[in-house]
């Protein structure tokens, strides 16, 4: 399996509901250094994954529908604890809809599948994996 990843970062504020997040019920900010790999089996016939240039502009695309909010306020968050597990696999569901709008090429509709990485800090990230 052939991969491609490119990265950027995202800056959100949220809260969490349940004794389980402690401290972090309290509204709170995070930055998170995203990565997005993008697989295939076998290369397009430019022999590449994914055109890294769209896949970064797609990535940068999704994220700023995120970036610099309150997560509590987004209507399509209501109720719901943003964690980095969630926000992972929203923005991978996000770039397999544009994958599948063929805004990161052609190329990119023989893709297998995007991993989207989220890193809290140096020693902790959460990843969602899902087929395309």
């Amino acid at each position: 399996m052939f991969s491609v990843t490119v990265r950027d970062h995202m800056m959100v504020a949220h809260s969490f509901h349940g004794e389980v997040f402690g401290p972090a019920r309290r509204l709170h900010g995070a930055t998170f250094v995203v990565d997005a790999t993008f697989r295939r089996a076998e290369l397009d016939g430019d022999n590449i994954v994914v055109d890294i240039a769209l896949a970064t502009e797609e990535l940068k695309a999704v994220l700023g529908e995120l970036t610099f909010r309150n997560l509590d306020d987004e209507p399509a968050f209501a109720g719901t604890n943003t964690t980095t597990e969630f926000l992972a696999k929203v923005i991978a569901d996000r770039l397999a809809d544009r994958a599948r709008a063929g805004r990161l090429g052609e190329g990119a509709r023989g893709l297998a599948g995007i991993t989207v990485t989220l890193h809290e800090s140096h020693v902790a990230w959460a990843s969602y994996e899902r087929a395309l």
